[in-house]
């Protein structure tokens, strides 16, 4: 007689039921962790987003209780709870430009470090699109960093009075600051052009609403006229290579020896179009760009720089911003000020003692090799 199989038990589940789970609840609430964990609601979510306003025991046990259960936060839920979001806002001029880079990186660590979630808006330049950002932001922000901001002081001003603010790469007697010491900067480049025998420099200037390209001209003339130098400017220029490559035209109306840009795109821009002219740098041009952005150490020849400490402003700017959260009160009027170096690289070299004109000085260009 054959043998009838015994119906099979069903299989044992590969995932433990979660307590929520269990009593009918597919997403478990802050309520029901603080419930389990005998605390108030307000402490399980600084346990998440403040943890160091927490006991460590009382928050380790929150945490596997809340891990436990299958918890996970809502950023939005806690914000209605406490008035807290745990999330900051990063505004940077134009993301496609290599100096953000480390700026970025180094505020995403700061924030990480504090529980805090980073947004990241591009203004590309514009002072318009920037406010647009930044109005839809504050909402869901808890502070805000303006780096390199193209909007006026007042446009600042205001939004400082909505959210804690710091600026980057701007200084504004009445907001909290971090800036590049570009004025030393610029006093290292001008000491290493005159050891090399240079004394007439060309400043190929940036955006007219950057912070940074009154300062680094300011700074260039009043050492020119401490030592005796001669300088002059032309521009302003989009800080791009492409900015780079348009100041040529100009320069060629009246070449000097050395040249100082505004920042390492618009250098790198002129090394392009200067080669494309016939002209060699550094036996014809010496040339230093600002920042030492990533790249400068990859052309031919490698831009002479004054880097800035990038990372670092990144660091400083957000870590200024969660102490002001936190309720602290700014009382320095001046910027942090972070230093900078001169990197040394193949642009610059001693000044040629050539009588004539070169003839990539008078030669015309045409519009074929302005870049891409």
């Amino acid at each position: 007689m054959a043998r009838t199989s015994e119906p099979e038990s069903p299989p044992a589940p590969a995932i433990r039921q979660s307590s929520a789970a269990a009593h009918g609840s597919s997403s478990p609430t802050i309520y029901d962790v603080a419930r389990a964990a005998g605390v108030a609601a307000s402490t399980v979510s600084r346990a998440f987003s403040r943890p160091g306003r927490v006991n460590a025991a009382t928050a380790e046990r929150i945490r596997q209780i809340a891990a436990d259960m299958g918890y996970r936060t809502n950023p939005m839920a806690r914000a209605l709870l406490t008035g807290k979001t745990s999330m900051i806002a990063l505004l940077i001029s134009d993301i496609t430009n290599p100096y953000y880079f480390e700026i970025i990186r180094g505020a995403q660590a700061a924030a990480a470090e504090a529980g805090f979630t980073m947004l990241l808006a591009d203004a590309q330049e514009s002072d318009r699109l920037e406010r647009q950002a930044l109005d839809r932001a504050i909402p869901t922000v808890e502070g805000i960093v303006l780096t390199s901001t193209r909007m006026s002081d007042s446009a600042i001003r205001m939004a400082a009075k909505q959210r804690p603010t710091v600026v980057l790469n701007r200084a504004l007697a009445d907001i909290p600051s971090v800036a590049t010491d570009h004025r030393y900067g610029m006093f290292q480049a001008v000491d290493h052009l005159s050891a090399l025998g240079h004394d007439h420099f060309t400043y190929l200037a940036g955006p007219q609403a950057a912070w940074a390209d009154g300062i680094r001209w300011t700074s260039l003339r009043e050492v020119a006229e401490q030592r005796g130098f001669r300088v002059h400017r032309i521009g302003p220029y989009a800080p791009t290579v492409e900015g780079g490559v348009a100041a040529v035209e100009d320069f060629r109306q009246r070449p000097t020896s050395a040249v100082i840009a505004y920042n390492d795109l618009v250098a790198l821009g002129f090394l392009r179009g200067m080669a494309a002219v016939g002209a060699r740098v550094p036996a014809d041009v010496s040339v230093i760009g600002f920042d030492n952005i990533f790249g400068t150490d990859l052309v031919t020849p490698g831009l002479t720089t004054v880097a800035a400490p990038l990372r670092t402003l990144g660091l400083t700017a957000v870590r200024n911003l969660l102490a002001l959260i936190d309720g602290a009160h700014a009382t320095a009027r001046e910027p942090v000020m972070l230093p900078s170096k001169l990197v040394i690289r193949q642009s610059t070299a001693r000044r040629s003692r050539r009588r004539t004109a070169p003839e990539w000085a008078t030669v015309k260009t045409s519009a074929s090799w302005r870049g891409n």
